[in-house]
C-alpha cells in the first residue's frame, strides 16, 4: 500500500531506521536499569532502588511510542534481542557491578540515547517531519535530565 505522507519513502526509511537504533537503545537501557533497580545494594540501597525504577517505567513507556512512531512512517519496528543488541550502542554489562558503577553505567548509557537522538534530528528537520522531531526534542529532554541526576550521583 502506498503511503502518502508527505515525505517521500527513502527519507521515511531513513528516519525509521534511525528511530529503530533509538528503539534499541531505549530498549537495552530499559532491561539494564531494570536489572540494575533488583540487584542494587548498599547504603544507597533505598534511593537508588526507587529512581531505578522511575527510570526504567519511563523507559518502558518511550519504547512503546518510538515503535509507533516507526509503524506510523510505514515500516516495521525491531523487536528482538538480537535486532536490538545489533542496532544498539548501549551494550549489556554481565554480572552484578557495584552501586556507584551502576549509576557511572546508567549515565553512559542515557548519555548515549542523547547522542542516537540527536544524531536524527538534522534529517527529520530536513523533511519536515514535526511528529518525529517532537518525540526525539522530549527524548532528549528526558535523557539529558536523567544523565544530569545520575552525573550529580557521582560528584
Amino acid at each position: 500500500m502506498d503511503i502518502h505522507l508527505g515525505i517521500d519513502e527513502t527519507k521515511r526509511q531513513a528516519i525509521a531506521e534511525g528511530l529503530s537504533r533509538l528503539l534499541a537503545d531505549t530498549y537495552t537501557l530499559y532491561l539494564q536499569t531494570h536489572n540494575f533497580h533488583w540487584n542494587v545494594t548498599g547504603p544507597m540501597f533505598n534511593t537508588l532502588h526507587l529512581m531505578f525504577e522511575q527510570q526504567y517505567t519511563e523507559l518502558a513507556l518511550a519504547v512503546d511510542l518510538v515503535a509507533e512512531r516507526i509503524r506510523a512512517l510505514g515500516f516495521p519496528a525491531p523487536g528482538t534481542y538480537a535486532a536490538f543488541d545489533r542496532l544498539s550502542t548501549v551494550k549489556e554489562v554481565d554480572g552484578v557491578p557495584p552501586a556507584k558503577e551502576m549509576i557511572a553505567i546508567l549515565l553512559k548509557g542515557q548519555e548515549a540515547v542523547v547522542r542516537t537522538a540527536r544524531g536524527l534530528l538534522p534529517l527529520v528537520g530536513e523533511v519536515g517531519d514535526e511528529a518525529s522531531a517532537d518525540l526525539l526534542t522530549q527524548r532528549l529532554q528526558v535523557h539529558e535530565k536523567t544523565a544530569w541526576m545520575l552525573r550529580s550521583l557521582l560528584e
